[in-house]
């Protein structure tokens, strides 16, 4: 499964920016983990949200990543398997399917032209198989890493999910930025450490401005003490991106959104509820 590298060009600088319209933060189920697994110094169990987002422009409708499969919600096992499912207590209903809640909100399947991938582990790329008809975006080598994972962190890419996703239009992102419909409403940030591929995204709105960071750093509080996510793959450049994120978050006055943080989720609107 390989990927066509996107021709990336420099835009003119002059050009006026423009808006996505809106954006909605699909629910997700949760899984349950050992808090030390998120952040160095914690300990106890977390539950933690593994939402996806929606976000609607003039030239499409994009997913940024599809979280976790809609199969497993209701028979985690039969597609994690008895050992991982029963270790991410996996907590949902139904209605948290991907594509019922994009349906909910009046949209079919088959609208969604675009789906940006964070990274490919499984809580993350659970729904891609439903949009088959979709550009993928993802950030270079990450293709190639879900393979052929480290052993460390290998539990995370499961290869019958990926093999579902074979042929596909994958667009390999070349370890930079790439602004999708050039006006500065919807960037895809090359943010590695993660996985070597892991991307965040930059919504632009009207009311304000978000960094979704997919799994580039795990909880606020790691985000300000600048700690890496322990089985990360690169630390350094994990560190690197953390760092980075924060800069953006100053310099263009930007509402960072951690995708598995308890506390964001609590903060945030839900679908059907949206930003705009």
């Amino acid at each position: 499964m390989g990927g066509t590298e996107v021709d990336v060009t420099e835009k003119d600088a002059a050009m006026s920016l423009g808006f996505a319209r809106k954006m909605w933060a699909l629910d997700s189920p949760t899984i349950t983990v050992d808090a030390s697994t998120l952040m160095y110094g914690l300990s106890g169990m977390v539950k933690i949200p593994m939402p996806a987002f929606l976000i609607e422009h003039a030239k499409g409708l994009i997913l940024f990543d599809t979280g976790i499969s809609p199969e497993a919600i209701e028979d985690p096992a039969s597609v994690y398997g008895k050992d991982l499912a029963d270790a991410i207590g996996l907590e949902g209903t139904a209605d948290q399917r991907i594509d019922r809640q994009i349906e909910a909100l009046g949209y079919k399947v088959s609208d969604v032209t675009h789906v940006i991938s964070s990274h490919m582990h499984f809580d993350h790329s659970g729904g891609h198989h439903l949009f088959p008809q979709a550009i993928f975006y993802v950030g270079q080598g990450e293709l190639a890493f879900a393979h052929h994972p480290d052993p460390i962190g290998a539990f995370a890419f499961l290869p019958d999910q990926l093999a579902r996703l074979k042929g596909f239009d994958w667009r390999e992102v070349p370890g930079v930025d790439l602004d999708l419909f050039g006006d500065g409403s919807v960037v895809i940030l090359f943010m590695p450490g993660h996985t070597p591929g892991e991307q965040s995204l930059k919504v632009r709105l009207a009311s304000r401005t978000f960094i979704l960071t997919g799994d580039a750093v795990h909880l606020r509080e790691a985000l300000e003490k600048e700690y890496h996510f322990p089985i990360d793959s690169d630390t350094k450049s994990a560190l690197q991106t953390l760092r980075r994120i924060k800069r953006i978050r100053e310099t263009e006055d930007a509402t960072v959104w951690i995708t598995h943080d308890v506390d964001d989720w609590a903060e945030y609107k839900h679908a059907p509820g949206y930003y705009e």
